[in-house]
């Protein structure tokens, strides 16, 4: 199907796919999947890209909140952290925005969770393509992609 889902298949952990019909027109990728999808929006996550030191890596926050920018530097060992260019994210990671999965991207950046992930048994971050998520536990998406957990959100 995906990258993605590729990687959770290869893997063999616990997964559900989830599809729904994206709406171009929708205001927010993330809200538009959770009312979609029928779940809690803390419970849906979206996948940003931050650039660090010459460097890009990967914050997966709520989509109910906003990425701390100076939380994340934090969580990465460095001062400062601003959102990665949309065009070098799509380049780096081979989705497009939307659709950026924190599983399956072409290059593996370092990768931190929001803290509130582990409040929850199953969360659902993008699956590679809009209209397409990804359920899976917060600990084994963790380990998929070598991340660790960090109050991120604000």
């Amino acid at each position: 199907m995906t990258p993605a889902i590729d990687v959770a298949k290869k893997a063999k952990v616990h997964y559900e796919i989830h599809e729904y019909t994206h709406d171009p027109s929708a205001d927010s990728f993330g809200g538009e999947a959770a009312e979609k999808l029928g779940v809690e929006a803390e419970r849906v996550f979206k996948t940003l890209v931050v650039a660090f030191d010459g460097k890009l890596a990967v914050a997966v926050v709520p989509v109910t909140g906003q990425l701390d920018l100076k939380a994340c530097a934090k969580a990465l060992g460095t001062k400062k952290a601003a959102m990665a260019d949309g065009k070098v994210v799509e380049k780096t990671t081979g989705y497009v925005l939307g659709g950026v999965s924190p599983l399956g991207q072409k290059k593996r950046l370092p990768t931190v969770i929001d803290e509130s992930a582990t409040e929850y048994e199953t969360i659902f971050v993008s699956g590679g393509r809009r209209g397409l998520d990804i359920e899976l536990a917060p600990a084994d998406l963790a380990a998929l992609t070598g991340a660790s957990f960090h109050p991120l959100g604000r």
